[in-house]
């Protein structure tokens, strides 16, 4: 295994985690396994692309040399990015998935017993077919978590390239605080966020901040339209950073007026609350439905008006577009007996859909479980930002100092 200069870990850290993925393969009786999913090839070789749609594979065997199976113009990642020193390319006119067979072909893996990720987003059903009609000396099993096990807990050279993420998170939400006001578009508010998150050491993010206004607040993963916010209202902000692909995330909500409204009080109160409690008690051992419990428990006390109407959080780490979360590997949700264990990394949500009937508020932080309980990535006051302000005849927007509702300074 030879090791880049500029790899996201050092050379252990892939032999640790290779090591893992081997003995897993021994549990389940694997000779070899196809990896498709780009998070899991991030993980286990530091490869990555933009160009992951297209079919790409890296091929780990009980015992011998890993190798990649890539369109041609993807090669160069594998030589530059990754420890893998052997790839079997594909022209854009080729055949990826006869490459596939051929390669287990050649290095003695035709006859054998392979598992494969049947639920890769990139691993459509009609490769899948293909690979299952061409595979006809050997036995194809669905290997479904088999490198999702060794994601779900964070080593710490992990924790520590997640807390370079959760610089440009909050990097990213204080600037959009600081843009919320009445008379910029909602795409001026994204904008800051994101040229403060790059500023700050951010790479691209598996999705854009989510920005969005008054009644659009109501909608489910909306982001700006141009819309232009307006006084009184309030906005609603959720930043995702990224740094080497790790991701952490944050939701801030920012009020345009002197002081909240009864509901508004209570939704905050609420969702700092559920935080708060959640945070003392997590620790090794706790199941993930108690986890849930204790959010929706608090937060459906409240006297907002709204609910909780998804999951209470989600493991976060390594993620390509379309979403920043490993909710696919572990979700704060009832009835879920799985417990938590050291360095599991959690984005914990306890938004607050609906209050009034018609606005969508939320407070969340980002944690890792340690050896006892758990730590926030970020230092961001939580509380709801007012900021009071009216649009003058002029054009400008005239405001105070962003406070947060317990008087301190938003970007203190």
């Amino acid at each position: 295994m030879r090791q880049r200069d500029d790899m996201t870990f050092p050379h252990e850290e892939y032999v640790r985690r290779l090591e893992g993925l081997r003995e897993r393969m021994k549990e389940r009786k694997l000779d070899a396994v196809v990896i498709s999913d780009p998070e899991n090839l991030m993980y286990l070789t530091d490869y990555q692309t933009t160009g992951y749609s297209f079919f790409q594979a890296l091929v780990v065997p009980l015992e011998g040399d890993c190798f990649m199976v890539t369109r041609n113009m993807e090669e160069s990642n594998v030589h530059a990015r990754t420890w893998v020193e052997k790839t079997r390319p594909y022209a854009d006119n080729g055949d990826a998935i006869q490459q596939l067979i051929e390669s287990l072909r050649e290095h003695g893996l035709y006859n054998c017993t392979v598992g494969y990720e049947r639920n890769s987003y990139f691993l459509p059903a009609y490769q899948q077919d293909r690979i299952h009609s061409a595979y006809t000396a050997g036995r194809l099993l669905d290997c479904f978590g088999i490198v999702e096990e060794g994601r779900a807990l964070k080593s710490k050279a992990e924790i520590e390239v997640m807390k370079k993420a959760a610089k440009a998170t909050e990097a990213g939400m204080k600037a959009g605080i600081e843009a919320a006001a009445p008379g910029v578009t909602e795409n001026e508010i994204g904008a800051a966020i994101s040229s403060a998150m790059f500023r700050a050491g951010g790479e691209p993010p598996a999705v854009m901040p989510y920005v969005t206004s008054g009644p659009r607040t109501m909608i489910g993963h909306a982001t700006w339209e141009g819309r232009t916010v307006q006084d009184g209202e309030h906005v609603f902000l959720e930043v995702g950073g990224c740094y080497r692909r790790y991701h952490t995330a944050m939701m801030r909500t920012i009020v345009l007026q002197d002081k909240l409204s009864a509901s508004m009080e209570s939704a905050q109160r609420q969702m700092t609350k559920a935080l708060r409690e959640l945070k003392k008690y997590i620790q090794p051992g706790l199941t993930v439905s108690d986890a849930d419990k204790i959010v929706r428990d608090i937060v459906t006390d409240g006297r907002h008006g709204g609910a909780l109407i998804t999951r209470s959080g989600y493991s976060i780490g390594i993620a390509f577009p379309p979403s920043w979360d490993e909710g696919y590997i572990l979700s704060l949700m009832q009835g879920d007996p799985q417990i938590l264990r050291e360095g599991m990394t959690f984005h914990i949500i306890p938004w607050v859909w609906g209050v009034d009937g018609d606005k969508t508020v939320g407070i969340s932080d980002t944690i890792y479980v340690t050896e006892d309980s758990c730590e926030s990535f970020f230092t961001l006051e939580e509380e709801f930002t007012l900021k009071p302000g009216k649009k003058s005849s002029s054009g400008d927007t005239t405001k105070s100092k962003p406070k947060s509702t317990n008087g301190q300074s938003a970007s203190a």
